[in-house]
């Protein structure tokens, strides 16, 4: 098994194929950020829970996901602004809205993940993890 190089964007992109192949859970290695990025996105409404379960490793982090009633995936759009090879960090006043406001960006602050709109109220930035629509 070749090591991963960037996790978070493996996990939005077992999140975005899960969701076009309409699965009712992905799995993934579970880690501190993982499990907060989840827990913001069950805040958010785009996933309908998560959990994780322990492998004697580890562990794994399991993102029941969830669909409108047309089965429609909720999350139409997740993709990864900071990478490994190209950080973007954002200062309070430089963070803009997603879709006019209609979606969330997710960022790592010094105060825990955040979205977006927390970081504002909470007066802090820090580095943008992705945006989801």
């Amino acid at each position: 098994m070749a090591a991963i190089i960037d996790p978070i964007a493996d996990m939005l992109t077992r999140i975005r194929n899960g969701g076009k192949a309409k699965f009712a859970s992905v799995d993934m290695p579970s880690s501190k950020i993982k499990l907060e990025l989840a827990r913001v996105l069950k805040e958010q409404g785009y996933v309908k829970n998560f959990k994780k379960v322990d492998d004697g490793k580890q562990g794994i982090l399991r993102v029941y996901l969830k669909y409108t009633d047309g089965q429609k995936h909720v999350i139409y759009g997740i993709d990864r602004v900071s990478k490994p090879s190209c950080r973007t960090y954002a200062k309070t006043g430089e963070i803009k809205p997603v879709l006019n406001g209609l979606g969330i960006a997710i960022l790592s602050t010094s105060k825990g993940i955040l979205t977006d709109k927390q970081a504002k109220t909470e007066n802090v930035g820090g580095e943008v993890l992705c945006n989801v629509w």
